[in-house]
Parts: C-alpha cells; sequence; structure tokens
C-alpha cells in the first residue's frame, strides 16, 4: 500500500500543488544562481533558471551532448514502410526521440537477418510505477513487430552497490517482484529470456564477456562519464561491463547457438531512457576491439513526476508517482491532489487564456497513454482555447491511468511463481523475424564484408566527459 500525503495549503499562484513540492517552494531552497541540467543514470534534473524555477528536460540539447541522432519523420516513414507497422504513439508523439544506429537494426530486418532486443530494470523497490511500464510497454511492440527474441536483465547488484541502505537480500527479493510486474506487461514467453544479475548467469559465457568489457574499460573513462570520484566502491565502477555484457548475442548461447564466430555478428536494438545512454556509450566504444557489433539504441524521454516538467517519478517518493500497486481511489486524489497543472488561477481566466499543455502534466500523461491521434488533438485544443477546464482534463486523465492499472493489475494476478520460473529458463526461444525478407544480391554479401573489415581495423579513443558525436 501507498501512502497519502497531506497538501496543507498551496501558494496561490499554484492552485492543488502540495506544499515544498510546489515550483516556488522549490525556488526557496534553489541556489540563487542558474543550475544547468543534469542527466545520469542515478540522476535527472532539467536545471533551475535564476529566479529559482526547476526548468523541464531539454531533450534537443541532451541529444546533441550525447552524440545520439533525432528520430526523424523520414526515419518514421522507413521504419513504417520496413516492418509493414504504424510506428507506436511514443514514436509518433516524440516520446522515443532519438537513437544509434536504428537504421542498421532496420537494414537487417528487412534483409531477415538475426538481431535481438535488450532491456532491463534496476529493482529499486517491491512495487513498479507506471514510468517504469514506459520501456517495457514500447518494447513489446517493438517485440511484436520484429518477432524477434528480447533479453530482460534486472541488476540488482548495481542497486545494492550504489545504496548504502539496501540489504542484499531486498534488491534480490526486488528483482523476482519486479520480474513478475515486467511479464504481466504482457511479454510472450516463447520469445523471452529473463534473469537476475545474483542469479545462476555468472557462471555462464555471459561473464566471460563481462571480464573482457571490464578489462578494456579504465578508471578515467568511468570517471569521465559517470561522474564518479575515488569515493565511489569498485562494485558501482565495475557495473558498466555487467551491463554492457548483454548487448552481446555470445552471452547467451541457448538462444543463439554457442558458435561465437557466428554468434557474434548478431547486433540487439537496446529501448531504454536516455538516463542509461551513457552506460552504452562505454560498450559501443569496446565492442570493435572484442569483434562484435556496436548495440543499437532507442531513446525515449521521462514521464514527469506529478510535480512537473524538469523531474521524472520515483519510486522512493509516493507523492511523486502513480504506482501499478494503486487503487483507482489512490490514482484519483494523486492526480487531483498532486498533478501539475498548466491552467490558469481561475475558471475565468481558464476561459480567456486557455492551459498551457506543455507543462500540464495530465495531459503529458495522456500523451503516454491515449491511443487515439484524433481524440488526444481533441483534448488539446480544447484546453489551450478555454474550452476545457481544469478539472475536466483531470478527470480524464483519471479515467486513462484508472483503465491502464487496472488492467494491469489483473494481468498481474496471473504471473504465479511457475510463471516466472519460465521466463527465468534456459531455454531455445521461438522467432520467425521478417516473414517477406528482401534478398541481397552477391554484390551486397561484399560490401558488407569490406565494411566490417574496415570497421575492426579501426577504433578510436573513449572520450572523457561529454560525450562527441560517433563516426
Amino acid at each position: 500500500m501507498t501512502k497519502e500525503t497531506s497538501t496543507g495549503s498551496a501558494p496561490a499562484d499554484e492552485p492543488g500543488q502540495p506544499p515544498k513540492l510546489t515550483t516556488s517552494a522549490l525556488a526557496e531552497q534553489a541556489p540563487a544562481k542558474s543550475v544547468a541540467q543534469l542527466i545520469t543514470p542515478f540522476e535527472v534534473s532539467g536545471g533551475v533558471d535564476e529566479s529559482g524555477k526547476l526548468l523541464p528536460v531539454d531533450y534537443e540539447k541532451l541529444t546533441r551532448e550525447f552524440g545520439a541522432t533525432p528520430i526523424t519523420p523520414q526515419l518514421l516513414e522507413r521504419f513504417e514502410r520496413v516492418t509493414g507497422k504504424k510506428p507506436h504513439r511514443f514514436m509518433r508523439r516524440g516520446i522515443v526521440f532519438s537513437h544509434r544506429d536504428l537504421e542498421k537494426i532496420l537494414d537487417r530486418y528487412e534483409k531477415g537477418e538475426p538481431f535481438y532486443l535488450y532491456t532491463g530494470r534496476g529493482p529499486s523497490s517491491d512495487s513498479m510505477h507506471v514510468g517504469h511500464a514506459i520501456p517495457f510497454e514500447f518494447t513489446k511492440y517493438l517485440q511484436n513487430t520484429f518477432d524477434c527474441p528480447l533479453v530482460i536483465q534486472l541488476t540488482d547488484d548495481e542497486k545494492f552497490m550504489h545504496s548504502k541502505k539496501l540489504k542484499l537480500e531486498d534488491v534480490k527479493r526486488f528483482a523476482l517482484d519486479n520480474a513478475k510486474d515486467i511479464i504481466a506487461i504482457g511479454f510472450d514467453p516463447a520469445k523471452t529470456f529473463m534473469f537476475n544479475d545474483t542469479g545462476g548467469i555468472m557462471g555462464t559465457a555471459f561473464f566471460d564477456n563481462v571480464i573482457s568489457m571490464a578489462k578494456r574499460i579504465t578508471a578515467n573513462q568511468i570517471f569521465g562519464t559517470f561522474g564518479f570520484n575515488g569515493g565511489n566502491n569498485v562494485g558501482e565502477i565495475f557495473f558498466c561491463a555487467v551491463q554492457s555484457a548483454t548487448s552481446f548475442a555470445t552471452s547467451f548461447p541457448h538462444i543463439f547457438g554457442d558458435n561465437p564466430t557466428k554468434v557474434r555478428t548478431i547486433p540487439c536494438l537496446i529501448p531504454c531512457a536516455i538516463d542509461q545512454d551513457p552506460y552504452f556509450r562505454q560498450c559501443r566504444e569496446n565492442a570493435a576491439q572484442m569483434k562484435y557489433q556496436k548495440p543499437s539504441l532507442i531513446h525515449s524521454v521521462f514521464l514527469p513526476a506529478l510535480q512537473g516538467p524538469g523531474s521524472k517519478m520515483s519510486a522512493s517518493i509516493d507523492a511523486s508517482a502513480i504506482f501499478l500497486t494503486d487503487t483507482p481511489n489512490q490514482i484519483k486524489n494523486k492526480i487531483n491532489r498532486f498533478a501539475f497543472s498548466g491552467g490558469q488561477d481561475t475558471a475565468e481566466k481558464q476561459r480567456e487564456l486557455g492551459g498551457d499543455t506543455t507543462v500540464d502534466v495530465p495531459f503529458q500523461y495522456l500523451t503516454f497513454f491515449l491511443e487515439d491521434d484524433e481524440e488526444l488533438a481533441r483534448i488539446k485544443n480544447a484546453y489551450e482555447s478555454g474550452e476545457m477546464m481544469t478539472g475536466e482534463i483531470k478527470q480524464i486523465c483519471i479515467r486513462y491511468l484508472q483503465e491502464y492499472v487496472a488492467g494491469f493489475q489483473e494481468r498481474r494476478k496471473a504471473v504465479t511463481e511457475e510463471v516466472r520460473q519460465e521466463y527465468f529458463a534456459f531455454k531455445p526461444l521461438a522467432y520467425k523475424g521478417n516473414p517477406n525478407p528482401v534478398k541481397k544480391d552477391a554484390a551486397d554479401d561484399k560490401k558488407e564484408g569490406e565494411k566490417e573489415k574496415a570497421s575492426q581495423g579501426h577504433t578510436k579513443k573513449m572520450s572523457v566527459g561529454r560525450a562527441k558525436p560517433e563516426n
């Protein structure tokens, strides 16, 4: 069960916001000078302006700084043409907004060549919230679209090493509980392999790749990429190699076979939130030295906390998140009491000026959970024109979130321990890939062979600090 938080009296300029979490209250705690946004696997902040106001995450700036590539309308057109499937609403609406080498995955799918999906979860609590569900919902769509194998890694070791409070038995329990939550998203067990790092995977080819990667990563690279220093424990520094190893098909001989020469050419596509990108920049830098394909990535934005832009939901702050265990009444209360509103102070002003959907949390949530593009556009126009009141858009948001969470909870009831073990079993996976691949000729084979040979003969040093665009 989650805890309710008393709201007290809200500042007059921010009706309905909880004290100490409003923009004005946070401004009082903020430094007098501006603070730049900070996005790492461990911290997410859109920054603070000179007045102390929290800022939304600037994803265009983040894409440039990380050296990633924006997802363009042309790429979406090609995705639909190659797969025969309409791009997911996350892709259509810019929720999934940047990538690394997604074109190469589409090339392989078009030709009927194998690849796999890889994503994961760091289990820090026994219950996931709807923000955690976003990457998994998108991954399920990709699994269904590509009809390919999926590997899901539960990094319980990472959470243990990064927390002074969590015990090893805690994170192991969280991993198994979270595994059942993830299964309830709806993944095909015949195409899915799931594991937690503290389980039996460390005695396999997976760990061979862990130590091979670890040997190539220097301490300076880790310090520069993650902002670590001499005060971080060796487990935190080493974990980058653990997360990287899942990117290599040879880590999973029960899925892809035990011929390393053949299997090492199979790449993966990693759907993840943008804060996980630093791990895979490290991996991509070293993959060629290990004679592996670089993993491809596709990045999503964060589902904002109830308190608004510049933040993301936190499993440790109940008032920031809608949990997958919340009751319909809890969802209603959280949206009504805590969801940051882009509406005006009074009904009269709302009718005159309309609301700001770019900061309005109920509308932002609808962009994630409402499938119908036309209905979303109708709500946007009505709210921005002043035709729709703040209370109305909150009620719409409440209804969709209640439906989503109720559907999840119904599926979660069916996930027994036996079902979980099926996903964790070391078994072959059944998948078909592209049913109508485009045949390639001998000239294509020759070009690809020359390209692969050239790529293995050239590597570059890891940049320390700010990421540079990749060649």
